[in-house]
């Protein structure tokens, strides 16, 4: 069978084809680990949880990363309050994130890349994109990527890139030599977290992290470092326009084949997240509801659609998921307790249309109204 995926960047639905014959590689942008979870996080890593077991269904051999962004200025600031390390502070989030997720029944991913363990690769990349006239360093220290040099700067995220309101998601100083220009590495500053590297005492961009680490993990094509590149549809730019232009410059190939998104979830219509102040956090819903029922919540919708959280779905995913429970209990023991070949296959079939969660969700609950009708 198949695998259908609609690619974020080409806005269209293709046909899957891997770089290598049998092999998929994935990457998904995780989180910055200065607090806990929130239901956007998790319903990111759901998404991706059912590509890679779709992907694997139909036989392929797949390698997801996802990454721990360790090192941020929200990060930083955490560090203010608080009388941890940098290592301590961070890797306590991760171990609860993990937490979090494996009550969710979210596989672990292959490969857990943090950025402050992968220094080499973002010192090397920046190194190549100075030498190349790709980056330039002002004068107190902070080297920058030059989007003027790179010719496809827009074709990810399709913003105007002129538009003063995507620029100013861009940070930067007034010595920058384009609005669009972005941090590529942070020169040390007064009750900063620095490194020692060749191009001064600092720390990395958020940006150049993920372009170093996959370009480090996966060797891909000379076109591609890898198959499908994942995350949150906020993410489209400036972080993925970014670590996409950069990759070019850097290794003269696209960072990935395919783009995937998912959408965001929404209280009262509004984008959930840390910034806006109005999360809600993964491990205050797991006090009031078991994991598997936020799993089966959350991927009751489409994954490309922005997902409304509320407390009357909830309770309507609880009465679904009851009656599949019901079911199964009635058929313990029963000698017609077998599942129908064309069953399997009709859900695979929905899966296989880039991840139609929903779709399979009804074929189940079809299925479980006919089951019900024979054993009355």
């Amino acid at each position: 069978m198949d695998f259908y995926l609609f690619d974020s960047v080409k806005k269209e639905k293709l046909k899957f084809s891997p770089i290598k014959s049998g092999e998929v590689s994935i990457y998904v942008c995780g989180p910055t680990v200065y607090d806990d979870a929130h239901l956007g996080h998790a319903r990111s890593a759901l998404s991706f949880d059912l590509l890679k077991r779709t992907l694997s269904t139909l036989g392929l051999r797949v390698t997801l990363a996802k990454n721990f962004t360790d090192i941020d200025d929200k990060i930083i600031n955490k560090l203010q309050d608080s009388d941890k390390t940098l290592e301590e502070l961070t890797q306590f989030y991760i171990d609860r994130y993990l937490e979090d997720m494996e009550k969710l029944a979210v596989l672990r991913a292959d490969l857990e890349p943090k950025a402050t363990q992968n220094l080499d690769a973002i010192e090397s990349m920046i190194n190549k994109l100075l030498e190349k006239d790709c980056a330039y360093v002002i004068d107190n220290g902070d080297v920058y990527f030059d989007t003027s040099k790179d010719t496809k700067y827009g074709s990810i995220s399709h913003m105007v890139t002129d538009d003063e309101q995507n620029i100013s998601r861009v940070e930067g100083s007034e010595q920058k030599r384009n609005p669009k220009d972005f941090a590529l590495w942070k020169a040390c500053k007064e009750r900063d977290v620095c490194f020692d590297a060749e191009v001064g005492s600092g720390r990395p961009g958020w940006h150049i992290e993920c372009s170093a680490m996959i370009n480090k993990l996966f060797s891909g094509s000379e076109e591609y470092n890898i198959d499908i590149h994942c995350g949150g549809a906020d993410l489209l730019f400036p972080h993925h326009e970014n670590e996409a232009a950069q990759t070019r410059c850097a290794t003269n190939k696209e960072i990935a084949k395919y783009w995937m998104h998912n959408g965001f979830v929404q209280i009262d219509g509004e984008k959930m997240s840390k910034s806006l102040g109005n999360s809600f956090f993964l491990k205050d819903a797991l006090e009031l509801y078991n994991g598997e029922l936020i799993r089966y919540y959350l991927i009751s919708v489409y994954y490309r659609n922005d997902f409304n959280f509320n407390q009357e779905d909830l309770e309507v995913s609880k009465k679904r998921l009851d009656k599949i429970y019901r079911l199964k209990k009635r058929l313990y023991g029963s000698k017609v307790a077998n599942v129908n070949k064309a069953f399997k296959e009709a859900l695979l079939a929905a899966m296989c249309d880039d991840l139609n969660s929903s779709k399979a969700m009804a074929i189940i609950d079809e299925m479980v109204t006919n089951a019900n009708e024979k054993l009355d």
